[in-house]
Parts: C-alpha cells; structure tokens; sequence
C-alpha cells in the first residue's frame, strides 16, 4: 500500500506544472491571461501568448487554449474563482501552436473547440510539434495535440446565452493562410489573435503582409473599446497602432527599395526602421522580415 501511494506521489509530482498565471480584467466580461514577449523556451514554458475567457452568462468562451495541456487547466481553475463555469466553446483564432495546444484540456472537460480548415492540414498533429522540442517535458506532460472539433469556412455566428459572438474568418492570407477574429457587438470588444502583436515584433513568416495591412484597417474602422492581440497587454483602441504602423513601414521599404533595384541582401542591411528598435526581439526578428516581405513583393511585382 506504501508502495502504490509513493508511485501515486511521484507520478503527480512529475505532471505537476504550475506557471504562475494570473488573470487580467480587461473589460465588464473579459479576462486575459498575458504572454511574455518572448520566444518560447525551457524558461517561459510556452507562457509568451494571450489566451481569454469571456463571461457569457452561465459559460465561459476561451479565445485560444495556450501552449499547454497544464497551462491550460491553471488559467481554468483561476477564472472559476473569478465565476464558476463551464466552458461551452474554444476558438483557435490560427494555427500556431503556442496559441491551442491547451485544446486538449478543454475537450476532456465538454467543450467545443472551433478553428479554421487549415487544422487539418497540419503535418505534425500526430508528430512532434515545436512545443514539444523547446520547452520542459514536465511542463509539455499530458499535452496532446488536437485539432478543432468543427471547422470554420466562413463567418460564423454563436447565440451563447444572451451574447452574439461573430466569427469573423479572414478569406484570404494575413497573418497565416487562414486567421480568425473574434467579435462581440455587446461589448464593443474583438480579439484579433496574432494579427497584433503590441510588446514585441512579429514574426512574418507565415503572412502576407498586404492582406495583414488589410484586415487591420478593417479592425482599425470598427466602433471598438476594447482590442486584445495574441501578444501584448495594450487592450484599448490603439492596440493595433504598433503593429499597423510596422506592417505599413517595412512594405513601403522595401517597395522603395525593389524600386531601387536593391538586391535582397541589400535591403535586409538597409531597411533598420529604428522607431521599433526598442521592441522585444527586434534584433532576432527584423531582419527575417525584411527578407521575406522582399520576396514577397518581389513576386508580386513579376
């Protein structure tokens, strides 16, 4: 009997991962649980994203489950100090995994869990996800990759409880192939996953930074008092403004230097856009971006 109960305590030791999370009030029916602007690493345990719960009335909507199944039921447990719920719906506003990992928490305890077509496509669901390979396996423990229970093609509109909560789906490519808003009337709020980033750079990898600059001159039109991102804590109408105004700078750029006939390695050495030096993982970031809006544009011009 000993035995089995050392085993229990080891055993619950060794999944046992606590972040820390606190939840941050961030209008009447919003919580937000804040990122750190970093890259995900054995340190931060996948804590550099935001993930929300808006107060329906009688459940909780999560935009975005996190990066873990462990990060996931902490930032549970904390609303339900807040108002005891059950979650009715999640919503993966993308693809990239810091922000719905946690999906597997949330489908052990009943919920439904929305995202993009794009899930389906993704090659590592039974494999190894990046997650997995750079933060500690005690704080990667019980986390399991799944993918939305329904696929969202179009805009969508949920009736939870007495709130209208719009779906709204980027038809074309942003700040990945596919991207979701969400939108509540109500409450004058949208959360805009990483469409915006307001603490440190952005990664523009996976976008197309015209179609980015698009939908968010189309947040920026919208009568909003509350705009959350995927990464930063700036929550008010200028939430989009750092971004916006990266997204914009480094396209006329580098327009400016394709004009030029600057060759690629050119433009990365002279496109420096010192206003946004400041910000986290400029110096890791700024100059992939450079390159890939390069070749963007560049293609576009042909």
């Amino acid at each position: 009997m000993k035995t089995l109960l050392s085993i229990l305590i080891l055993v619950n030791s060794l999944f046992a991962f606590e972040y820390g999370l606190e939840p941050v009030q961030v209008n009447e029916k919003a919580y937000c649980f804040f990122g750190k602007p970093e890259v995900m690493d054995t340190k931060n345990n996948g804590n550099m994203v935001n993930s929300c719960f808006v107060d329906t009335g009688k459940s909780w909507l999560v935009i975005d489950s996190g990066p873990t199944y462990s990060y996931a039921k902490e930032a549970y447990s904390y609303v339900n100090k807040i108002k005891k719920m059950p979650v009715s719906y999640v919503i993966n506003t993308h693809t990239h995994d810091d922000h719905w990992l946690g999906n597997g928490y949330y489908k052990s305890i009943g919920a439904t869990i929305l995202g993009s077509l794009e899930f389906s496509n993704l090659s590592f669901v039974n494999n190894s996800p990046r997650m997995e390979r750079r933060i500690s396996p005690k704080a990667y423990a019980l986390t399991v990759p799944t993918i939305p229970t329904y696929f969202i093609t179009k805009d969508e509109t949920l009736r939870l409880d007495s709130m209208d909560v719009q779906i709204l789906h980027v038809n074309y490519k942003a700040h990945t192939n596919s991207d979701l808003l969400v939108y509540i009337p109500q409450i004058k709020t949208i959360f805009c996953g990483d469409l915006i980033f307001n603490d440190r750079i952005a990664s523009m990898r996976d976008g197309d930074v015209s179609g980015w600059i698009k939908i968010l001159q189309r947040v920026k039109k919208m009568n909003l008092t509350t705009v959350v991102g995927g990464h930063g804590k700036i929550t008010d109408a200028t939430s989009l403004d750092i971004i916006l105004g990266y997204l914009t700078e480094i396209k006329s750029q580098v327009q400016t230097a394709l004009e030029d006939e600057l060759e690629i390695d050119e433009a990365v050495e002279k496109i420096k856009m010192k206003r946004y030096e400041d910000l986290a993982l400029y110096k890791m970031m700024h100059r992939q971006n450079v390159e890939v809006t390069f070749r963007m544009l560049e293609w576009e011009n042909e």
